[in-house]
C-alpha cells in the first residue's frame, strides 16, 4: 500500500470516531441551533425549524441528555438555543444547567418552536432560523451532523454551500474513494500503531464506559442486561452482545456519558467496538492486537456506509455488526479471504434491517446483527458460505459491499417514506 493509502486511513479514523453526547440527530439540530443563536448574537423571540425526515424518524423517541428525561425536536433545538456550546461540538449540551432545562420547559409550553418536514433535501438535513425584533438568522446543516452549508444573519450570507449539500461530506472530508477490504486488511497489518493508538484508545475507553454504565442499573428495555441474565454470561458471544446493547440502552435513554461514534452514529460506534474488546479479552490479545483489530473494524464499517449515506430505512448496526464480525475475524487470525467471506455471510444474512429510528429498541438490534456477526464469522471458519450468485452476493466482495449500499441507499427510499409516513400518523 502506499504511503497516500496509509495517511488517508489514518485520517478517515481520526475524522469518524469524534466523541459525542447522546444520539448524533439530536445532537446535530443542537448543534444548528446554538450556531444560529451565537451568530444572532441574542435570544430569539421564536425559532423555527425544518428537517428532513430522516431526522424527524429518529429524534422522535430518543431522550436528549442533559435535559431531565424530555424527548424531541423542539427540546434539542431550545437546550441548544439556551446553553448549547458549539465549539464543543456534538458534546454541544454538556454544560446545561437545571435553570436551562427548566427555562427550555417554559419555552416548550409557549410554542416558542415551530417544527415543519422538510421535502426534496438531503436525508440528514436541519435548517433552524430565529428571529427578534430587529435581526434573524438561518443556520442549515447537511449531509453530515455538524456541516454547515449555510448560514445568514440579516441577508448577509456568511456560508453558502447549498448547491452542494447532497455531497457535502466532500467539502470536508478525507476522500474515501480508494477503500477496499483489502487495503484496509494491509493498513491494519502495517500502519505504525502508535499512529492510530490515541484515536482507537479514545474508542476503547468510552465506549467500555459508557457500556458499563448500561449494565449498571436500568435503561431503556435493558437489553444488555437480560442477555447476561437469561443467557450464559461466561460465553464471550454472549458478553459481546450484551456489552454493545448495554451502551445504546444507556444513551438512547439520555445518558450523559460520551460515546465515540462510527459513521456518525453513537450506536454503530459501540456495535463496532466493544464486541471486538470482549474477544480480546478472552483470548488475551495484546493492546497492540486489539488497537489494529479496531482500526480494521471501524474502516470497514466506514467503506460500508459510504456506499449507503448517512441516513437511511437500512440499519446501520448490520454495517457496524459486519465490521465487528471482520474485526473479530482478522484479530484471531483470519486471512483476508476468511474476512471476505466473513463479511458477506453477515450482509447476506441481516443485510436489510429497516431502521425506524432511534429509540430503546435500537438495542435489540445491535444484539441481533451481532448475533448473526458473530455466527458468520463461526460458519466461516467452519468453511461454511454463501456463495456468488445467491440473492446479493457478488463475485468478490467488493461488489456484494456495493450492492447492498445500493439496496440501502436506493432501494429503501420508498421504505423510508412509509416507515415516516406511519410515524406522523401516530
Amino acid at each position: 500500500m502506499s504511503e497516500t493509502f496509509y495517511d488517508t486511513f489514518t485520517k478517515i479514523l481520526e475524522e469518524e470516531l469524534e466523541p459525542a453526547l447522546g444520539c448524533t440527530e439530536p445532537i446535530a439540530i443542537a448543534y444548528c441551533a446554538s450556531m444560529m443563536r451565537s451568530t444572532l448574537g441574542e435570544m430569539p423571540e421564536h425559532i423555527d425549524i425544518r428537517t428532513s425526515g430522516n431526522i424527524i424518524k429518529n429524534v422522535k423517541a430518543v431522550t436528549v441528555p442533559n435535559s431531565g428525561g424530555m424527548k424531541g425536536i423542539e427540546v434539542a433545538a431550545i437546550l441548544g438555543v439556551l446553553g448549547g456550546r458549539a465549539d464543543l461540538v456534538l458534546e454541544v449540551l454538556s454544560c446545561i444547567t437545571k435553570e436551562q432545562i427548566d427555562e427550555a420547559k417554559v419555552l416548550m409550553a409557549a410554542g416558542f418552536a415551530s417544527v415543519e418536514l422538510a421535502t426534496g433535501v438531503p436525508s440528514l438535513y436541519i435548517e433552524i432560523a430565529g428571529r427578534t425584533a430587529c435581526h434573524e438568522c438561518t443556520c442549515i446543516v447537511s449531509g453530515e451532523h455538524t456541516n454547515i452549508t449555510y448560514l445568514e444573519k440579516d441577508g448577509k450570507v456568511m456560508v453558502d454551500r447549498k448547491a452542494s449539500c447532497t455531497a457535502a461530506s466532500s467539502e470536508h472530508r478525507t476522500d474515501r474513494s480508494g477503500m477496499s477490504v483489502s487495503r484496509i486488511i494491509d493498513y491494519a497489518k502495517n500502519v505504525p500503531v502508535e499512529d492510530i493508538a490515541p484515536t482507537i484508545d479514545r474508542q476503547i475507553e468510552y465506549n467500555t464506559a459508557i457500556a458499563r454504565e448500561g449494565l449498571s442499573r436500568k435503561y431503556g428495555v435493558s437489553v444488555g442486561r437480560t442477555l447476561l441474565t437469561h443467557y450464559d454470561a461466561s460465553d464471550v458471544r454472549i458478553r459481546a452482545r450484551a456489552m454493545a446493547a448495554a451502551g445504546s440502552d444507556a444513551r438512547m435513554s439520555g445518558c450523559s456519558l460520551p460515546v465515540i461514534i462510527n459513521s456518525g452514529s453513537g450506536n454503530q460506534g459501540l456495535t463496532v467496538s466493544l464486541p471486538v474488546i470482549e474477544y480480546a479479552k478472552e483470548y488475551h490479545k495484546s493492546h497492540e492486537e486489539l488497537v489494529r483489530a479496531l482500526a480494521l473494524s471501524n474502516l470497514i464499517a466506514i467503506h460500508q456506509k459510504r456506499y449507503i449515506g448517512p441516513l437511511s430505512a437500512f440499519c446501520g448496526a448490520v454495517n457496524a455488526a459486519t465490521g465487528a464480525a471482520a474485526g473479530i475475524c482478522f484479530l484471531l487470525g483470519g486471512s483476508a479471504d476468511e474476512i471476505s467471506q466473513t463479511i458477506t455471510d453477515v450482509l447476506a444474512n441481516v443485510g436489510g434491517i429497516v431502521c425506524d429510528g432511534a429509540k430503546p429498541s435500537c438495542a435489540a438490534k445491535i444484539s441481533s446483527a451481532l448475533e448473526a456477526a458473530i455466527l458468520s464469522y463461526e460458519m466461516t471458519k467452519e468453511g461454511n458460505c454463501f456463495k456468488d450468485g445467491e440473492g446479493l452476493v457478488g463475485k468478490d466482495i467488493e461488489q456484494t459491499i456495493e450492492s447492498f449500499g445500493r439496496v440501502g441507499r436506493e432501494g429503501m427510499k420508498e421504505t423510508d417514506v412509509e416507515i415516516l409516513k406511519i410515524m406522523l400518523d401516530k
